[in-house]
């Protein structure tokens, strides 16, 4: 798992694929954040808080993490070497798992340098260091398991077709109905609205940019990327037969 996983960084920094996945999440978040007027604007939004941070990554992620994993078996399809990626050594499991840590980890390098927006915020307000780090803290968690979540989704959909942009469009949609497709559906049941939304990621998301860490918000965000691990797994093993 580890030599898969270490594969993938060297192909994803080895071309320019690593370096404008980090310049494109930044770039995006700095300028809606920071210079675009507008409701996402830190400076104008008079409040010493990260939530508009938290409230467009979930945007621009749901974008941008199936584009890192489309070509995860999409690529080894069309080559023809999935088939020899299979005979290594390694269990599938092991395999999958390498290519969505892989695709994990580059998306947290993506993440760690706005941690300097903390810092300014925080020397930002008024008085200086008045920021809420427990919701600031809880909302960062939130987003691994998030980024988890989609990571999962879009190598899962990366099994589905050697076209990388038929793996990219599919794990776009399906990333966006787990994150807003539910809350839309619950608005047409008022009656099973609390648990319809509680079936999409969108509400877990909020929970935990609250600052509580609740076992049941992790427990489906774990559930959620399990489960989408398990079917490419599955898959794989329906190509290996």
């Amino acid at each position: 798992m580890k030599s898969i996983a270490i594969r993938e960084l060297k192909s994803f920094f080895g071309s320019p694929i690593g370096y404008l996945v980090i310049a494109l999440f930044l770039i995006l978040n700095g300028v809606f954040l920071w210079v675009f007027e507008g409701e996402y604007n830190i400076l104008n939004s008079g409040f010493a808080d990260m939530s508009p941070f938290f409230t467009l990554s979930p945007w621009i992620l749901l974008f941008l993490i199936p584009a890192v994993t489309m070509r995860s078996f999409s690529d080894e399809k069309k080559q023809g070497t999935l088939e020899l990626l299979l005979t290594k050594p390694l269990s599938i499991w092991e395999i999958v798992n390498g290519k969505f840590l892989g695709a994990f980890i580059l998306i947290v390098i993506a993440i760690l340098p706005t941690l300097i927006y903390v810092v300014t915020i925080s020397s930002l307000g008024s008085p200086e260091g008045n920021i809420d780090m427990g919701s600031t803290m809880g909302s960062y968690f939130g987003l691994l398991f998030l980024i988890s979540g989609y990571s999962a989704i879009g190598i899962f959909t990366s099994s589905l077709s050697e076209n990388q942009i038929v793996a990219f469009l599919i794990a776009v949609f399906v990333s966006f109905f787990f994150f807003f497709g539910f809350d839309g559906i619950a608005t047409l049941s008022p009656t099973f609205s609390n648990f319809i939304s509680a079936l999409g990621m969108q509400e877990h998301f909020k929970s935990m940019s609250r600052g509580v860490l609740d076992t049941r918000d992790i427990i489906y965000f774990l559930s959620i990327t399990i489960a989408f691990l398990s079917f490419t797994v599955y898959k794989l093993k329906s190509v290996q037969l």
